[in-house]
């Protein structure tokens, strides 16, 4: 414990003022007086409840109104859970319903005099709103199939009960922590909860023949989980659990709220001193990892049906950015009733499913007019989409970005058409990330940016290339502050070429991994995708800069920039820049020198400005030639 000792020590110098606000009062007190506080009214709201301590019960003031945030244990609502949701949000928040990445709801536009009310029904049906927001234990989610497909080795649900008994609705552990704390646990084969990027990861494994979890530690935004080289049993979990809260309860930092998740503290102390005091709290030694299981995307990437472990089938039902509505939750959960078990499970994607639908009343299934409805979203860039709300319910945001991210989609599907693909798309509408834009195939983080007249617009950094399957990978920046009405063609021809090359059944994640970052560094994939928008959305010259299907720039940027130099020249102005080039070296016989403006003499729809970046290009002193492309896509902004 001398480790963490020392380091809380040098982190308590202060303490930050929400410590200071959760000394102020029980937070229980302020549950307790839920009924008095919405008689009241909203002039009479105190700073501190609005701030803090309604948060804890899942009550987020957004000045106007409330955001309500329903914890969905495991993301699993029984038939009667999903109509009480679907009555409170039509009566009470004007019939609108967000599916968050926790697999849970969130219920907006509440007045202050019914917060009581609606609590109150909710409870009816045993759904707790309980240490949904502030520095608590947060919803814990799992495999949206869990416990009926047929990747799952362990039932997660019942040791997912164990934990909320224990915490969730227990005094104790309201408002107990230094920070929120998120938790994952997935018994299946097939990655279908982002199942490293959590405070606390459960992960799949097998230790000398033994089922249960190895546990990965510290995750944040930008930052996939560590290994801590622990295996927990079945029964082993809430033991290891409760301790580690404890831990973090006792040594996390209370300073400095930018910096006191787990992942601060584990960075200060290391792993092994923190797996230590776990082991010294719970008074057991546990094992050391296993083997991780993991090993596939979600069994059911980019199909809106899976086939259970009984038979029958689960319906995923595609919501354009987690957007529901009460009315069309009554409405599903009715069809559920009907044709399956009756019960709903919201996935970490922000989509729901149906399940032990039989497979002979599949079909008429589909034609109930809720299924209808949500069908034209059944493709291949809204099945796995996810995006977190933005500017209009959420004071952090810095674009709209649900709106942003249905258009784009929608854009995609008229521009590009793939059959037997899928691709990951995540929006953040700013850096805190709750759209875990960084680990997507291709991740949008909200920004503002600047057009071709200077105007301030809404805008996005396109991230490429993050991975959730046997690893967990972040996403590296493809480019920086593009408009959101320019950055839809760059994310274009990143998919026309997925569309033209990729194998059959790959998925953009495998493809991104054998084919781009394989044979491009990428920067030379984000000047692909810019010199594409120029020739063609700026110019409208309608002609394309391919990728090579197996190029042999060995992804060094020096080469690539000399390469594509090469092929521009020939592909606007029909003719070699050099006779000849063997092994990106000028072959000297009848060397051909220009001028900067020679393609445009050549092809006078082409500006002077994008000859003389082909001409930086290819320069025949080759230290003359541009070094890099970041430079080119500066100049590129003057064409």
């Amino acid at each position: 414990m001398e480790a963490l000792e020392k380091a809380l020590e040098a982190r308590s110098k202060k303490v930050n003022k929400v410590e200071t606000t959760k000394a102020s009062k029980v937070s229980m007190d302020v549950y307790t007086q839920l009924e008095e506080i919405a008689a009241a009214g909203y002039e009479n709201l105190t700073k501190e409840d609005s701030s803090y301590f309604l948060k804890c019960f899942g009550l987020f003031d957004k000045g106007e109104d409330f955001m309500l945030r329903v914890r969905v244990p495991v993301g699993q609502l029984s038939n009667a859970q999903a109509i009480r949701i679907g009555e409170v949000a039509k009566e009470y928040g004007n019939d609108y319903i967000d599916i968050t990445t926790r697999m849970q709801i969130e219920l907006r536009y509440l007045q202050i005099e019914d917060i009581a009310k609606v609590l109150q029904a909710l409870k009816e049906v045993d759904i707790s709103t309980f240490q949904t927001g502030a520095d608590n234990p947060r919803n814990i989610v799992t495999d949206p199939l869990d416990g009926i497909a047929y990747d799952n080795i362990i039932q997660t649900k019942p040791i997912v009960d164990k934990l909320q008994a224990l915490i969730i609705e227990n005094p104790e552990w309201i408002s107990a922590l230094p920070r929120k704390f998120n938790t994952g646990i997935l018994g299946s084969l097939s990655n279908t909860c982002n199942i490293f990027g959590h405070d606390c990861c459960f992960v799949l494994a097998n230790n000398n023949g033994e089922f249960g979890f190895n546990v990965y530690l510290g995750a944040r935004v930008g930052v996939q989980s560590k290994d801590a080289n622990l295996f927990v049993s079945v029964e082993e979990v809430p033991a290891f659990y409760m301790a580690l809260l404890e831990v973090f309860k006792t040594y996390g930092y209370r300073d400095n709220r930018n910096k006191n998740r787990l992942f601060f503290l584990l960075q200060d102390v290391g792993v092994e001193a923190f797996v230590e005091a776990i082991k010294k709290e719970a008074g057991m030694d546990f094992t050391p990892a296993g083997q991780t299981l993991v090993q596939s995307q979600n069994i059911a990437l980019g199909a809106n049906r899976v086939l259970q472990r009984n038979g029958k089938y689960a319906y995923k039902l595609i919501l354009p950015s987690g957007i529901f509505s009460g009315t069309d939750m009554i409405d599903l959960a009715k069809s559920a009733q009907t044709f399956g078990s009756g019960d709903i499970r919201l996935s970490y994607d922000q989509n729901c499913y149906v399940v032990d639908i039989d497979a002979d009343q599949f079909t008429t299934f589909e034609e109930e007019a809720i299924i209808k409805k949500y069908q034209p979203f059944d493709n291949i860039y809204f099945n796995d989409m996810i995006a977190c709300a933005g500017t209009q319910t959420c004071s952090f945001g810095v674009i709209p970005n649900k709106p942003d991210a249905i258009a784009m989609a929608e854009f995609l599907k008229s521009e590009v058409a793939i059959n037997g693909g899928t691709v990951r798309m995540n929006w953040s509408a700013c850096p805190k990330g709750c759209g875990v834009h960084g680990i997507a195939d291709i991740g949008f983080e909200g920004c503002k940016a600047k057009d071709d007249e200077g105007n301030r617009v809404d805008g996005v950094h396109i991230f490429l290339g993050g991975k959730i399957t046997r690893r967990a990978k972040e996403a590296r920046m493809l480019h920086k502050t593009l408009p959101i009405v320019e950055a839809k063609h760059h994310v274009k021809y990143l998919l026309k070429t997925y569309a033209s090359m990729k194998q059959r059944a790959e998925t953009f994640e495998a493809f991104e991994d054998r084919y781009l970052s394989a044979n491009y560094s990428y920067q030379a994939l984000g000047f692909y995708t810019k010199i594409n928008y120029v020739l063609n959305e700026k110019l409208g010259l309608d002609v394309t800069f391919e990728l090579e299907k197996e190029p042999r720039t060995y992804a060094k940027e020096e080469f690539e920039l000399f390469d594509f130099g090469l092929k521009l020249f020939k592909l606007l102005t029909g003719e070699k820049r050099y006779e000849a080039v063997e092994n990106f070296q000028i072959v000297k016989t009848d060397m051909r020198k220009i001028k900067r403006d020679e393609v445009t003499k050549i092809n006078p729809k082409v500006p002077e400005k994008l000859s003389e970046v082909i001409y930086n290009m290819t320069h025949h002193d080759k230290r003359e030639r541009a070094q890099v492309f970041s430079e080119l896509l500066v100049a590129l902004k003057e064409v």
